[in-house]
């Protein structure tokens, strides 16, 4: 199959999970063990990571705006980036890396091993029991894993403002507080949900089609990967395009 047949089979998959979910058709034990997989073992490096952007971003609005006066601007505009793009793109890319390549791994091999054939014999629907947990996994726990690295890096990035600028925290938090607005926090869960999604759903049609064995599954793998990034890079667009249109009023309201 080509990478078009391919995208056309995630579609229908999507169509496929959308039903089912609307039905109630839920393996709960299989869910669990997706959303302690997805999140729990995914946690440390998210954090880690929001640690390292948000610090390098800091620096560099850090020492601009101080050059122009606006040292109290720098946790507003941080926080903004951070929540409407840094965060929900970053994290999705890790997931993407970690947990879709391990989706599309795990499923490809069931399907050359013949145990997706066996689920069938056995009158199990491999959406049920296989894409579902792992697409509820994956869209429940990205926002989670947003909102967490939204925090650390804003905490990150106090630290820093504090230690290295002489920006005190609480006029930190207060700029972060007047630019910051619940729509932002909105578009940011929405956007790690869909993410989510999306990633899952890659990642398992990828895993479901392989064909050719042990070579089948590495390919699967990686062009799991890098259609579920430029998957999220695309919607990232539409949304934030959909969200965010007309003149910002943000930086008005602080001044």
């Amino acid at each position: 199959m080509n990478w078009f047949q391919r995208l056309g089979s995630s579609f229908l998959l999507a169509g496929q999970v959308t039903l089912h979910l609307l039905q109630g058709r839920i393996h709960r034990r299989n869910t669990l063990e997706q959303l302690a997989a997805v999140g729990l073992d995914s946690l440390l490096i998210v954090l880690i990571t929001a640690v390292v952007i948000s610090g390098v971003f800091t620096i560099q609005v850090a020492r601009e705006f101080l050059n122009f006066g606006a040292s109290s601007l720098v946790g507003g505009v941080l926080a903004i980036a951070l929540a409407r793009e840094l965060t929900p793109v970053v994290t999705a890319v890790i997931l993407a890396g970690r947990v879709g390549s391990a989706f599309a791994a795990e499923l490809g091999t069931m399907k050359v091993t013949e145990q997706i054939d066996a689920l069938y014999l056995l009158r199990t629907d491999p959406v049920d029991y296989l894409v579902i947990p792992r697409v509820l996994a994956a869209g429940l726990m990205l926002p989670v894993l947003t909102i967490l690295s939204l925090l650390t890096g804003l905490v990150g990035g106090m630290i820093i403002c504090a230690s290295v600028y002489n920006i005190s925290s609480s006029v930190f938090l207060t700029s972060a507080q007047t630019l910051l607005t619940a729509w932002d926090l909105i578009v940011c869960c929405l956007k790690a949900m869909v993410f989510g999604a999306l990633i899952a759903i890659v990642g398992s049609s990828w895993g479901l089609s392989t064909r050719g064995g042990a070579k089948g599954v590495g390919r699967s793998t990686t062009d799991a990967v890098v259609t579920a990034l430029l998957g999220v890079f695309v919607t990232n667009f539409l949304i934030s395009w959909l969200a965010f249109q007309g003149l910002g009023s943000a930086l008005s309201r602080a001044l």
